[in-house]
């Protein structure tokens, strides 16, 4: 190989001052790159993240609500069925969005069509990787709650003016499964341990005080619900859609500020060890 060879196949210096070679400030190309991508895919894949929490709603909240009737929520107060599940789906829509596109999504990304290996060799760093694709799945699940919000505002399911602030707290909650989402993903290798991912989400989304109260189960069973992160954010959303506001909901915000900082540290880490070291 010649001299001009060697250094056009060389890593372009990265600029970036915060972070060194970890960053270059330019995190929107990988947002833009991936907003271009999903534009041209099949969108039939994309609804049906968002379908799934409706029927829910409409077969669950509309029709077994009707039945069940009111629910003890929060301090004690008396809401609807509909109105108590509603919000909890409005959770599980911003976590449907962002784990697809945080792990099937990246998985494809990492392990077939090699992106990533040649986003790092351009002037763009992990840094820069982690977050534009945190970013595209944090706007996914964003869609999802939206449409989501818009639908219980139609049938009426939101109960107080708060709703409004359970825009911002999906936002928060859709960046907080994005972000532990790509991290995981990062050290899955086959498809086989891609279904892990299902398995853990599918008895977190039935037992995270979605359908019923958490007092329903044991004390220790409780600790262990509490522990989950869809539940902070069931509980977090239903607070601000029934207008029952507790100081707990704080540590919900600050579990999933953790959630956050935490997944977008060693998705970075990950990233670095996989393609630069």
């Amino acid at each position: 190989m010649t001299a001009l060879e060697q250094r056009s196949a060389a890593p372009v210096p990265r600029s970036g001052r915060l972070l060194g070679a970890l960053y270059a400030g330019n995190a929107r190309a990988v947002l833009a790159r991936g907003l271009t991508a999903t534009r041209s895919s099949n969108w039939v894949v994309v609804l049906s993240g968002f379908l799934e929490p409706v029927l829910y709603l409409l077969s669950l909240g509309i029709g077994l609500g009707s039945v069940i009737g009111t629910v003890r929520a929060g301090s004690g107060a008396e809401i609807g069925y509909a109105a108590y599940i509603a919000p909890a789906l409005l959770a599980v829509s911003a976590m449907n969005g962002a784990i697809m596109d945080s792990t099937w999504n990246v998985f494809f990304k990492m392990h077939f069509s090699k992106l990533y290996q040649g986003m790092v060799s351009t002037s763009l760093g992990p840094f820069d990787v982690a977050l534009g694709e945190i970013a595209l799945a944090l706007l996914r699940g964003a869609l999802y709650a939206l449409g989501f919000l818009v639908i219980m505002q139609a049938l009426g399911l939101n109960l107080a003016w708060t709703a409004l602030l359970a825009l911002p707290a999906i936002l928060l909650i859709a960046a907080g499964f994005a972000s532990v989402g790509m991290a995981v993903t990062s050290f899955v290798k086959t498809f086989q341990q891609m279904e892990w991912i299902q398995f853990f989400l599918l008895p977190m989304f039935l037992f995270s005080a979605t359908f019923y109260p958490i007092t329903v189960y044991p004390p220790p069973i409780q600790v262990l619900v509490q522990v989950f992160p869809l539940y902070h954010g069931v509980e977090l959303v239903r607070g601000l859609t029934t207008g029952i506001l507790e100081p707990g909901m704080l540590l919900h915000v600050l579990y999933y500020v953790v959630m956050v900082a935490l997944g977008i540290v060693f998705t970075t880490r990950r990233l670095r060890a996989l393609f630069l070291d």
